[in-house]
């Protein structure tokens, strides 16, 4: 039986699930989605994928590529009004990203050491 994910890699996969989803959603309905679902959709699915694998670089790329993410979701609300909605939802799941990926990291950096 293997060991259950931490909590914060769980986090992390049902955030860049849910990127997928949203951007899924939203390029779905263009005239030619194929591009623009392999160019946003797929990149978290692929990340999601390797974080369950437990791939050691998974969180890092997948908190690296969220950069990106969240300027895109900046960029869009504030260029676009009528994709407000999605843009913030981008960038709170590109924060979510973020922090759930550099949890462990946080952790050990700011734990109080014994002994």
């Amino acid at each position: 039986m293997s060991v259950p994910l931490p909590t914060s890699k769980r986090v992390l996969v049902a955030a860049l699930v849910a990127l997928a989803v949203l951007y899924a959603a939203w390029f779905g309905t263009q005239p030619d989605p194929w591009v623009a679902l392999v160019v946003f959709a797929l990149p978290p699915t692929l990340l999601a994928v390797a974080v369950l694998r437990r791939s050691r670089t998974a969180g890092f790329w997948s908190a690296v590529i969220a950069l990106a993410w969240f300027s895109h979701g900046v960029m869009v609300a504030w260029e676009r009004p009528d994709d407000r909605l999605q843009a913030l939802l981008e960038t709170a799941l590109a924060v979510i990203v973020v922090f759930s990926a550099s949890m462990a990291g946080l952790k050990a950096r700011f734990s109080r050491k014994r002994g």
